[in-house]
C-alpha cells in the first residue's frame, strides 16, 4: 500500500471543512440555585433523612463524600421543599407520582434556561432551530420534555423534535452523535441538543444493603446542557468544534457493573467496583481505532490532544489518567466540573466542553480546545456503554488576527 505525505494528510484533513462536517456553533449551561456544600453534606443529609441514628453508615457516607472531590453540588430541590415533602427522603418509600411530577416540570424549565444560553452564544434566533434532540437520565412523560421546552423556547411547530429517556450517563454523547447524523444529512438544518438532569427520582435516604445507591447519593448533582450543532457555518456563524467520527461500545460482561432501575420509589443504582476498569480498558481501545478509521495520523495524547471527558467519579478519571498516560492537567476541566458540580449524567460533557472553552479563551488560545487541534469526547454509563467523539477544534478568528 502506498504511504500519505504530509501535505497530503494536511489537505485531507483540511477537506473535512467543506464538505460539510458537522461543527459546534453554541455552547451553554444552566443550574439550579440551591447549592449543597460537600464538606458539611454527609451530616445534612442524615439530619434530614432522620437518619441520624445509623451512626455507622453515617461514617461510612462522610468518608465517601471526602473522597469524591466534590466542593459543591447544585440541586434542583430546597431545603424547604424537602422537608415539606419527607416521602422524597425516605429509602423504599412508593414516591414515584410526586417525583415524577417534579420531574415533569424541573427537566424541560432547566433545560430551556440552558438551551437560551446555548442558542445567545450561537447569535441567531430559537426560531432558526430545525431539529431538537433531548436527554434525561429521568423517566418520561407524553407529551415529553422535547415538547415543553419546544414551547417554552418558542421553537417553530414544524421542529423536528428527539426525546430520549434513561439514556444514562452516556446520554451527551450520544445526542451529540445524532445531532452529527442529522446536521450532516439535513443541508442547511441546525440543531439544538439539549441535556437536562434533576435528582428527582433518585434522591433518598440511606440504606446499609444498599451501598450503590448510597455512593450515588455523594457524586450526582443536577445540571443542564445544550450545544448547537451544525455543517456548512454561514459567514455570520462561529464553527467551535467540527464532529469527526464516533463511535459506542458497550462492554461484553459487564451488565450488571453499572444498573439503573425505576422502581416505585425513584431510580435505585447498583455500582461495581470493577467500572474504572472496563471504562479505561475500552476507553484506550476505542480512540486508537478511531483514529485510524478517520485516517489520522497517531497523535501524542498529551502534546497534541485536548480531553473532554464525563466526570463520573474521582476513581475512573485517575485510571483513565493513568491507562492513557496523560499527564494530571490533560483532565483538569473534567475535574473542575466535578469539584463544582459533582456528576451531573448525561449533561456533564458539555460542562466540561464550556469550562474548556472558557479557560482557552480566558488565556487567548488559538482554538477552545486548550489551544489544540484534536480532541476527544469520553462519556460512558449503564451498559457498561462507553462513547467517544473525534473533535477538532478550528482557529479562533479574533486570536489569528
Amino acid at each position: 500500500m502506498g504511504s500519505l505525505e504530509a501535505g497530503d494528510v494536511s489537505h485531507q484533513r483540511d477537506n473535512l471543512h467543506d464538505r460539510g462536517t458537522a461543527t459546534i456553533m453554541g455552547i451553554g449551561k444552566a443550574v439550579p440555585r440551591h447549592v449543597f456544600q460537600q464538606k458539611s453534606y454527609p451530616d445534612y443529609y442524615f439530619e434530614i433523612t432522620n437518619s441520624n441514628h445509623m451512626v455507622d453508615l453515617r461514617a461510612k457516607f462522610a468518608n465517601i463524600c471526602a473522597k469524591t472531590m466534590i466542593e459543591k453540588r447544585h440541586l434542583y430541590f430546597s431545603d424547604d421543599m424537602l422537608r415539606t415533602n419527607p416521602s422524597l427522603m425516605a429509602h423504599n418509600s412508593p414516591s414515584l407520582t410526586l417525583r415524577q411530577e417534579l420531574a415533569d416540570v424541573g427537566i424541560p424549565q432547566l433545560g430551556a434556561e440552558a438551551a437560551l444560553n446555548a442558542i445567545n452564544d450561537w447569535g441567531k434566533q430559537a426560531s432558526d432551530i430545525t431539529h431538537l434532540v433531548v436527554a434525561t437520565s429521568c423517566s418520561g412523560c407524553m407529551p415529553g420534555a422535547d415538547c415543553e421546552l419546544g414551547r417554552l423556547l418558542g421553537l417553530r411547530p414544524s421542529t423536528k423534535r428527539f426525546m430520549m429517556y434513561q439514556v444514562g450517563c452516556h446520554g451527551g454523547c450520544t445526542a451529540l452523535r445524532l445531532s452529527k447524523d442529522l446536521a450532516e444529512n439535513n443541508p442547511g438544518s441546525r440543531v439544538l441538543v439539549v441535556c437536562s438532569e434533576v435528582c428527582t427520582l433518585s434522591l433518598r435516604g440511606p440504606s446499609a444493603s444498599h451501598i450503590g445507591d448510597l455512593v450515588g447519593q455523594a457524586i450526582l448533582g443536577d445540571a443542564a446542557s445544550a450545544v448547537v450543532v451544525g455543517s456548512s457555518p454561514d459567514a455570520d456563524e462561529r464553527a467551535l468544534f467540527e464532529l469527526l467520527a464516533t463511535s459506542q461500545e458497550t462492554v461484553p460482561g459487564t451488565e450488571e457493573s453499572l444498573v439503573s432501575k425505576l422502581r416505585e420509589d425513584g431510580i435505585v443504582y447498583n455500582l461495581r467496583r470493577d467500572i474504572p476498569l472496563h471504562v479505561s480498558d475500552s476507553v484506550e481501545r476505542l480512540v486508537e481505532r478511531m483514529l485510524q478509521e478517520a485516517r489520522v495520523p497517531p497523535l501524542d495524547r498529551n502534546k497534541e490532544v485536548f480531553w473532554v471527558v464525563h466526570p463520573g467519579g474521582r476513581g475512573i478519571l485517575d485510571r483513565l489518567e493513568s491507562r492513557l498516560g496523560l499527564k494530571e492537567e490533560k483532565l483538569a476541566a473534567s475535574r473542575a466540573v466535578m469539584r463544582r458540580y459533582g456528576n451531573t449524567r448525561c449533561s456533564s460533557v458539555f460542562l466540561v466542553m464550556e469550562e474548556m472553552r472558557r479557560w482557552s479563551e480566558n488565556r487567548a488560545l488559538r482554538t477552545a480546545g486548550e489551544g489544540l487541534k484534536w480532541g476527544h469526547i469520553v462519556s460512558y454509563g449503564p451498559g457498561i456503554t462507553v462513547e467517544t467523539i473525534l473533535l477538532r477544534a478550528l482557529p479562533n478568528k479574533e486570536v489569528d488576527a
